[in-house]
């Protein structure tokens, strides 16, 4: 599975609603949520009136408005989410629960790539729709702070600006599940 530009921006937006939250901002601007990241600015507008129909966002007009997360944030799974933005997890349609088409094998029911497709859906599924918004926003949040690292929504004094990129991009170490597993300790 890839993840559409539209899926990633609107992910990082929510992400960083969620995290300007966290640190006490109620509202943030389209054009703060494009900067951040450096995201073009129509597009995230496209997608945050996506989420709003969804009702996982709302916006206030005026002089102090911007874009709020509607929902609490522990109730938004990563998963539905995805979903919304980009559609069905799995990666060939006979083996999704969402939106099921019918195989082109002659033998759907003992056709091997379907059974090794549905079991990459639930891998995704099983990780996506464990972890809410919170929870991303938590541990983003925490490595952080553990790293001194800047981030938009950070006062310059609070921490140190750094776009440090990492020796290995991929490191497993690095990951999200790594990140909560680190926390329990």
């Amino acid at each position: 599975m890839k993840l559409s530009k539209k899926a990633e921006y609107g992910l990082r937006a929510l992400i960083n609603m969620g995290i300007a939250e966290e640190l006490g901002r109620d509202r943030v601007s389209i054009s703060e949520l494009a900067a951040c990241d450096n995201l073009p600015l129509k597009f995230v507008e496209q997608i945050l009136m996506q989420l709003r129909e969804a009702e996982y966002v709302d916006s206030k007009r005026g002089k102090f408005g911007g874009y709020f997360i509607k929902k609490p944030a522990g109730e938004i799974r990563m998963g539905d989410l995805i979903r919304l933005l980009d559609g069905p997890l799995a990666p060939i349609s006979c083996a999704s629960q969402s939106a099921y088409q019918k195989c082109s094998c002659a033998d759907e029911a003992h056709c091997g790539l379907r059974m090794l497709m549905i079991d990459v859906r639930n891998a995704m599924a099983n990780i996506l729709d464990r972890y809410t918004l919170a929870d991303v926003v938590e541990v983003t949040l925490r490595k952080i702070r553990r790293d001194n690292a800047g981030h938009f929504f950070l006062k310059s004094d609070q921490a140190q600006v750094a776009s440090s990129q990492p020796e290995d991009p991929a490191d497993p170490a690095d990951g999200f599940l790594a990140g909560l597993v680190s926390s329990k300790k």
